[in-house]
């Protein structure tokens, strides 16, 4: 059997736009509707969620039939849960509060087997198919896609150092965090964030660096896909739930 290939992977370094969904609700059924709704990737997360490790192989095996790359985020740039998430068939990962380039190092080791890295070998796991992919150990570097997390003012005066470690894909770029690391707490369309998004996506791309960013704020994913960004999460399954509902409760005022 062949080591499954990791299209989100190839698209970025392709340089292809990929829209995505982001899904916080801790239910399988509500990431299979999602699946099947077009999106190219669909962000797994266990940092804001009750998801855990052993759940993300179900949310994984949900989101296999369909047309969607699933990307996994960590609660933390932690070399054990990595592994976990790795060994229970992860390929993207998507690592939060990475603050400079030796935290970044921290997170390529932790994807990598001995000897460039630490990530521990184990033959017979989900991401081998059991054991069934031949020879999976020297080709699982080249299917995982590490995207790492600019949250910070602090970061964003590492993110070049940070974003030329080599072994990183991608850079996201989270706006909530970000405001409250410009004093705006609960504010990610203040202008100076936005500006400062904008402005480290230009940076990412003199680079040659795919970069990435969340925001339910649609005028500005738009600006941010004009200045450069390619894997754009649109929207948060919570969300677009609470929206929906409440837009039908008004039709019936």
């Amino acid at each position: 059997m062949d080591i499954p290939k990791n299209l989100f992977k190839a698209a970025l370094r392709a340089g292809h736009v990929q829209i995505g969904m982001w899904s916080s609700l801790s239910d399988p059924t509500v990431s299979e509707i999602l699946a099947g709704c077009g999106y190219d990737w669909m962000m797994i997360d266990t940092e804001h969620s009750p998801i855990g490790a052993p759940e993300v192989i179900t949310y994984l095996r949900t989101l296999a039939p369909y047309p969607v790359s699933a990307v996994v985020r960590p609660s933390w740039n932690n070399a054990v849960e990595i592994k976990k998430l790795l060994d229970a068939g992860a390929q993207t990962l998507l690592i939060p509060y990475v603050q400079n380039a030796d935290e970044a190092r921290a997170a390529v080791a932790a994807v990598t087997y001995p000897t460039s890295g630490i990530r521990g070998v184990s033959g017979i796991t989900r991401a081998s198919r059991y054991g069934a992919v031949s020879g999976y150990a020297l080709q699982a570097r080249d299917e995982i896609c590490l995207l790492v997390q600019v949250e910070t003012r602090e970061a964003l005066d590492n993110l070049e150092e940070i974003a030329q470690v080599a072994g990183v894909d991608g850079v996201f770029f989270g706006p909530a965090d970000l405001a409250a690391s410009f004093g705006y707490l609960g504010q990610p369309s203040q202008p100076e964030v936005k500006e400062a998004i904008l402005t480290g996506i230009a940076r990412l791309k003199a680079l040659d660096v795919p970069a990435g960013i969340l925001s339910l704020d649609q005028q500005f994913l738009r600006e941010t896909k004009q200045a450069g960004a390619q894997f754009i999460a649109v929207d948060v399954d919570s969300g677009l739930l609470r929206r929906a509902a409440l837009a039908r409760r008004a039709d019936w005022a």
